[in-house]
């Protein structure tokens, strides 16, 4: 979900800003930051301590198949769902839960009653909404071959808020498969949390359609059950698996939806297919509906009744899609690695239709989805497509949902993040219902490589470092849950702050080329599986050849500042051309490696860096520079790269040089 560009835009504006002092005495203990139990647990059979998934691990499996009709007069879509959920795990499972998201969307659910009088962005208050289940069935099959025959073994299901439990008869044990049948409906919210809703265009509305079936919760080897209820904020923990799904909408809608769509004989007009696959063979933009034609009926292969859109999508952890006959669409070829190609799609309102917006947004699809292909890890799904309509910006494989209103660097700055997260978290799986900042944060982390990549940096602005001081500390640590991380710290504590760490190890601390591989190497070691932080933080370690507790302590899991400072400057045996002794020192709890740079009389300047072993003898450093003139001037992060509290000790200066009103 984009949020980055709003914090960014608001930080000038805050009116609280913290003013850091230079303290007393030095907060740093190094007997604490660089404690080696830490992150001391050992490797077990399921997950390595490399932080690679160990030779025995295990995930469970759900496939989906799904059948849906959006009723616009009644406001309502109806479902039939059947998931065959895989119980690989090495437990017995008496019962099993599902997430019914949709039951958020209302006053008396968990969400509604802990949203705040002033609502929010994830409040949806004044909507009486909900899942209506009307079936529910749990099969197991036994037997083999010809002799196999499905068993019910349905109890009873219980529905609590945003979860339900389905308790069975006879457990479902290890490698057996549980068939769920479930059928339902609810009425569509126009504002779902900026998840999902409906946006009224000149020309019809759109339907932005997620969380919108019954999904199973993720059984998994660290916590068995992940129940958390669904309250807005935080996002989604899901299994992967395959899905086959048929949407009906009105004969004069247009869908788009995850994956690849496998009857367009049926919905779409021979002119469209052509079009089509014109697309798939281009790579600049190609009408296949132009705005001219949206109130077109020949731009639909019939003019009453319904039609019925089905789609495939394999090995994904969700599915969503979108539906208007207000619809724009357009789509070019997206380049892969392996020498395969997926496409790129945009579908938006005549609104929207002008060149300094969408018009442009599936070139912008298409330009980081081909640089996040060649970065991380090759895009997975036979299509991206980009919607406009009433959502922020919010991602689902294969598709995500944008602001119809957004133009320029801003339309950019949502697709490129809203996409960003097909690698994070759609690709790999890490829990977002807890750990917001594994993929908020990493696919903030990459935003700032795609925009620099994106046609020679039109939109690129590089990031200053010592702007986010002020307003980094003292406030929400990233390891917290998203429901617990104040609103107003959001942005920080689980997009920038956590992405722009990832720059600092990469820039300042491992070096490009080595945290690029440690980055890959984590990517393709969890792609479509569960990882958790202690595995991030293992794989980087293990693959860059690192420790690096005291960076994860300090960053991520506390609120630890940073503050290096010069103390001192002599000259050896008081002589200028002999030498001198540069005292360096760590004033609060984080540590970082060190650039110096030291300017002469003779107009010598040169850098000496550091590491962050200096660190582990306590709070001050003293080390030799072998001037042969006087010192001008003793500068500690001469480029701005840290964020530190008190840039005012970062300088030294003789005393005939020092200005009074700067210290």
């Amino acid at each position: 979900m984009q949020i980055r560009k709003i914090v960014i835009a608001g930080l000038l504006a805050v009116t609280q800003v913290v003013q850091a002092q230079t303290p007393t005495t030095s907060k740093y203990d190094h007997r604490d930051a660089f404690n080696p139990l830490f992150n001391f647990m050992p490797g077990t059979a399921y997950r390595s301590g490399t932080g690679a998934p160990g030779p025995l691990y295990w995930q469970n499996r759900a496939d989906y198949k799904i059948n849906t009709t959006l009723d616009e007069a009644a406001n309502t879509l109806t479902g039939e769902v059947e998931i065959t959920y895989k119980n690989n795990s090495p437990d017995n499972l008496p019962f099993v839960w599902l997430q019914l998201d949709q039951n958020q969307f209302n006053d008396h659910s968990r969400g509604g009653k802990s949203t705040a009088i002033a609502g929010g962005r994830f409040g949806n208050t004044g909507f009486d909404g909900g899942y209506s289940i009307q079936f529910v069935s749990a099969e197991k099959k036994v037997g083999s071959g010809k002799k196999s025959s499905n068993r019910s073994v349905y109890a009873e299901h219980l529905i609590d808020d945003t979860r339900m439990q389905i308790r069975l008869s006879e457990p479902l044990t290890k490698g057996e498969e549980l068939k769920i049948k479930i059928s339902y409906s609810f009425k569509i919210p126009r504002y779902g949390s900026d998840r999902m809703g409906k946006q009224e265009t000149q020309n019809g509305v759109i339907y932005e359609m997620a969380q919108w079936y019954p999904r199973m919760a993720v059984y998994d080897d660290v916590e068995g059950w992940n129940t958390l209820p669904y309250l807005g904020a935080g996002e989604f923990y899901l299994e992967y698996g395959d899905f086959e799904y048929n949407v009906t909408v009105p004969w004069d809608h247009i869908v788009a939806g995850s994956g690849e769509l496998t009857n367009p004989n049926e919905v779409l007009t021979a002119e469209q297919i052509k079009r089509f696959n014109e697309a798939k063979n281009s790579d600049k933009t190609v009408i296949i509906r132009g705005k001219d034609e949206v109130t077109d009926a020949k731009t639909r292969p019939r003019n009453s009744g319904t039609l019925t859109w089905k789609f495939k999508c394999k090995q994904a952890r969700d599915i969503a899609w979108a539906s208007s006959k207000a619809f724009v669409w357009d789509a070019a070829k997206i380049n892969l690695p392996s020498g395969k190609t997926s496409i790129a799609q945009s579908m938006y309102p005549v609104e929207s239709a002008t060149n300094d917006s969408w018009n442009r947004s599936t070139e912008y699809v298409k330009g980081c989805i081909e640089f996040y292909s060649k970065y991380i890890f090759e895009y997975s799904y036979p299509s991206a497509t980009n919607v406009a309509g009433v959502v922020a910006g919010m991602e689902y494989p294969g598709i995500v949902f944008c602001s119809y209103r957004d133009k320029n660097e801003s339309l950019w700055g949502v697709t490129d993040h809203e996409f960003g997260h097909n690698w994070f978290p759609m690709i790999v799986g890490s829990n977002e219902r807890k750990y917001a900042w594994m993929d908020e944060g990493f696919n903030t982390f990459i935003n700032t490589l795609s925009t620099k990549n994106f046609n020679n940096g039109e939109y690129y602005q590089p990031e200053n470092a010592r702007q986010y001081a002020p307003y980094f500390y003292d406030r929400d640590p990233i390891m917290n849950i998203p429901d617990v991380v104040q609103n107003n710290n959001m942005g920080l504590a689980l997009y920038v702050k956590p992405g722009f760490g990832l720059t600092m190890l990469r820039e300042l601390v491992l070096g490009e080329k080595r945290f690029d591989y440690a980055f890959k190497e984590y990517v393709n070691r969890w792609a479509f599986k569960h990882p958790t932080p202690l595995d991030f933080f293992r794989t980087m370690e293990d693959a860059a050849g690192e420790d690096l507790g005291w960076f994860w302590k300090g960053w991520y899991v506390n609120d630890w500042k940073i503050d290096q400072g010069v103390k001192d400057v002599s000259y050896m045996q008081q002589d200028v051309t002999k030498g001198s002794v540069i005292t360096i020192e760590n004033l609060e709890k984080m540590p970082m490696p060190v650039v110096v740079e030291i300017k002469e009389a003779n107009g010598t300047t040169k850098r000496v860096d550091l590491p962050v072993e200096i660190w582990q003898r306590g709070s001050t450093w003293s080390f030799k520079y072998p001037s042969t003139s006087a010192i001008e001037s003793v500068v500690v992060d001469p480029d701005g790269k840290l964020p530190d509290v008190n840039s005012k000790n970062n300088q030294w200066k003789p005393a005939k040089y020092n200005n009074p009103q700067a210290n």
